[in-house]
């Protein structure tokens, strides 16, 4: 392991006079950082540990959440009014990774977590995620797990996460603090597709730290996250659906909110799909519809073409469960 300095942050500023640099990386929980410095992926000279930094949820006046960076997503799950106002997160939350891990990894490390391609923690594999212009051997290799959506030819990797699912429908925002001053990015902003520079995963600037997470008030409407995987514990999403859905008395489709995980590079908002449920009647036909449509560009691999079949019903499923709780 590459030696390194470690500094503990008490508080924004003193992260950020440390943090500056162009070898530091901000520690929260570790579960996905210290790994990736394991692997010789990450060689940080200096670790700024932000556990003790943002660590509280308090009440918005419009009625949303200020999540602060450094709050484990356990203490996320099963905070009440998480559990009350937004149980798409805590859904989402409970569905991803162990209980253990749980206890130890930070909102604010979530939403940085990398990929969990194969290719990418493999240094005798090119990676253009890990070296820019060596090639990505995910495209012609093992790709069942890869984009069908969004990705590039210089990269078909997705992103892990089923926080950043929920987080992406619900229109949550994100604040940063940085050299230059705070500033709030839409979480539609936040990542980025790979286009040709896949090793520019999100928006979130060198030296900036994520300070916390805004959840507007909560949509109306009943919600839900299904996430399919190869097994029912620790397993990353071939498909994830997080939908918020609200349906009148007369079955027409008021709001809809849609995202989907494991398919794209970053939580992918379906704004097609919801688009063309607006106004629509809440029947079988139309979800299948706007699925089909969100899923029409979809481009598989090798492996992975049965995503877009799975990503389909799964939508189509998850919505009609939630028009007939409405019902």
């Amino acid at each position: 392991m590459t030696p390194f300095t470690y500094f503990r942050a008490d508080d924004t500023a003193g992260a950020l006079r440390t943090g500056a640099g162009a070898d530091a990386r901000y520690l929260g929980g570790g579960t996905n950082l210290v790994d990736l410095m394991r692997e010789g992926i990450e060689r940080p000279r200096t670790l700024v540990d932000v556990t003790a930094v943002s660590t509280e949820i308090e009440d918005n006046a419009d009625g949303g959440l200020v999540i602060g960076a450094g709050v484990t997503n356990t203490a996320l799950a099963s905070d009440r009014r998480v559990r009350t106002r937004y149980p798409l997160v805590a859904r989402a939350i409970l569905a991803g990774a162990s209980a253990q891990i749980r206890n130890m990894a930070t909102v604010g490390g979530n939403l940085l977590q990398r990929t969990r391609c194969t290719y990418f923690y493999d240094e005798a594999a090119a990676c253009n995620k890990r070296v820019p212009g060596s090639g990505c051997d995910a495209r012609e290799g093992f790709n069942r797990i890869h984009a069908i959506l969004g990705a590039s030819s210089a990269c078909v990797a997705t992103h892990p996460s089923d926080l950043c699912i929920a987080l992406a429908a619900l229109d949550a925002e994100v604040t940063v603090v940085g050299p230059d001053g705070e500033r709030r990015i839409a979480f539609a902003d936040l990542h980025l597709l790979p286009g040709e520079t896949p090793e520019r995963e999100t928006s979130v600037r060198q030296g900036e730290l994520i300070v916390a997470v805004h959840l507007p008030a909560p949509p109306v409407g009943r919600s839900a996250y299904r996430k399919v995987r190869d097994r029912a514990s620790y397993a990353f999403a071939l498909v994830s659906v997080a939908a918020v859905l609200d349906v009148g008395e007369d079955r027409v489709v008021r709001d809809v909110r849609l995202a989907l995980g494991g398919v794209a590079h970053k939580p992918w908002r379906a704004t097609r799909a919801e688009a063309m449920l607006r106004g629509r009647f809440a029947d079988e036909a139309a979800f299948a519809a706007a699925a089909a449509a969100e899923l029409a560009d979809a481009a598989p691999l090798r492996d992975n073409g049965f995503k877009i079949e799975l990503a389909r019903r799964t939508i189509a499923a998850v919505l009609h469960e939630l028009a007939g709780e409405a019902a």
